[in-house]
């Protein structure tokens, strides 16, 4: 059995829809109605991956995730059924890795879904990853999802992690948004640049609450560059 993944929604069609085509991936399941039974499924059962509907009763899936990221940096795939680009930007800027608007082809939910956890295993991560990176006052070790601005923590989601340590290992070069998604996502799976231009600035955003201002640079027209990290 793979890995647990909680999926959160209260139409029960769309539950059953994503957990079959999770289940038939080969991935362990639990579900939950609502927000607040979310967030007991999510500390009793500890996921490695949320599958979560924005638009729930009550506790809607944005205060879910101000929740957990109290306390956790598991992933988070949002799903909402309205295409709008405040509620996408909304959910990354507070932590969410990923988002997939309905209705959704479930072959692109279970191909993101396995894009981040291939990014979180362990496993994985200790055989690409095991050299430390390090850019200025910056230390990283992808093994550990370890990232460390001078000698303060820097708590990234998977994708903001993979992101920034895509500009690491490129830190001599402008990178578009296009390298950006190679980075970030892994994968034939298309992007949106505000999507992209979301995960940067949350980025900079918790540099910025370390003291740091200097992170990463826009280049008008072509990307961005990792900046001095001092």
């Amino acid at each position: 059995m793979g890995r647990k993944i909680l999926i959160v929604d209260d139409d029960p069609h769309i539950l059953e829809v994503t957990q079959f085509a999770l289940d038939k991936a080969g991935m362990a399941t639990v579900t939950a109605k609502d927000g607040a039974e979310a967030l007991e499924v999510f500390a009793t059962e500890k996921p490695a991956l949320i599958v979560l509907d924005i638009n729930l009763p009550e506790l809607d899936g944005l205060e879910v995730c101000r929740e957990i990221r109290k306390t956790s940096q598991i992933p988070i795939l949002f799903l909402s059924s309205r295409d709008e680009e405040l509620d996408r930007i909304i959910g990354l800027e507070i932590g969410g890795d990923d988002y997939v608007t309905k209705p959704f082809s479930p072959r692109e939910l279970v191909a993101r879904v396995n894009t981040i956890l291939k990014r979180t295993s362990p496993a994985a991560m200790i055989e690409e990853d095991e050299v430390t990176l390090t850019h200025g006052l910056l230390t990283m070790e992808p093994h550990k999802h370890s990232a460390i601005w001078n000698d303060q923590p820097l708590e990234l989601t998977a994708t903001e992690y993979a992101i920034l340590t895509g500009f690491v290992r490129n830190s001599h070069r402008v990178m578009d948004r296009e390298r950006i998604v190679k980075y970030a996502y892994k994968g034939n799976i298309h992007v949106s640049d505000r999507t992209i231009d979301s995960h940067i600035r949350h980025i900079r955003s918790k540099f910025n609450s370390l003291g740091c201002d200097s992170s990463i640079e826009t280049v008008h027209g072509v990307g961005y560059r990792l900046g001095d990290c001092q």
